[in-house]
């Protein structure tokens, strides 16, 4: 017995279901992951508290950068507030 294809399979692409959390959605959106943008949004949150993560591999302190380049709308800023 096979088990079944992974949601991001070449062949069954079509058949992926939409992100159902707006985390997911605002992360695909913008081509980032979904750790990117819940960073993001505590650096949009307050010029004064930095969120500082803690890494131990140069890869995701990128990663880290990535998600302070990333810029949320307003609008995607109130519905992650919304679902916090």
């Amino acid at each position: 017995m096979h088990p079944p294809p992974h949601r991001f399979h070449a062949g069954s692409c079509g058949r992926a279901r939409p992100p159902r959390r707006p985390l997911d959605r605002i992360a695909t959106a913008h081509g980032a992951r979904p750790s990117w943008v819940a960073l993001a949004r505590l650096l949009a949150r307050s010029k004064v508290v930095l969120p500082t993560p803690g890494t131990s591999k140069v890869a995701h302190l990128e990663e880290d950068l990535a998600a302070a380049a990333l810029r949320l709308t307003d609008t995607e800023l109130g519905e992650l507030t919304d679902t916090a």
